[in-house]
């Protein structure tokens, strides 16, 4: 692979952010909540309340599938529908505090897996891990 060439720089981190993903994805089997559902409770914890048609774009799904799963994560108790403040007519989505709690569960336990990998390297290797940590996330900013 080419260090520099920048579609082989793309393709290999795809391919590590998947595999990364899906390693420390085996932590939210023990939530009981599918992972469309969990991803769409993860942006109502981390980005707050949301209107359905925004949750919906957020996630790259339709407004009726965001409704379906607003509805069964609701009926969970983990999110609450509230009149939107500004525009009586209509609904903001939060997360609740049982929500909020399975979230954080949840992130503790994948962080605690991706502990353990990490805690293997190297000293030089976590500080290049950490340079490459904020790369990734300007890459992802540049993206929005």
């Amino acid at each position: 692979m080419s260090r520099t060439d920048s579609l082989e720089v793309a393709t290999a981190l795809h391919r590590a952010a998947i595999h990364l993903l899906r390693a420390v994805r085996v932590a939210d089997d023990e939530t009981g909540v599918s992972a469309p559902k969990l991803s769409a409770l993860s942006v109502l914890t981390f980005a707050g309340p949301s209107s359905l048609s925004a949750l919906a774009k957020a996630e790259q799904v339709t407004p009726a599938t965001m409704s379906r799963l607003v509805s069964d994560l609701e009926v969970d108790g983990l999110v609450a529908k509230r009149v939107d403040r500004e525009d009586k007519r209509g609904v903001r989505i939060e997360v609740t505090a049982k929500g909020r709690v399975l979230m954080d569960q949840g992130r503790k336990r994948r962080l605690a897996l991706l502990n353990k990998r990490v805690a293997k390297l190297s000293r030089e290797e976590r500080a290049q891990l950490a340079d490459a940590a904020l790369l990734m996330q300007r890459v992802a900013a540049a993206a929005e």
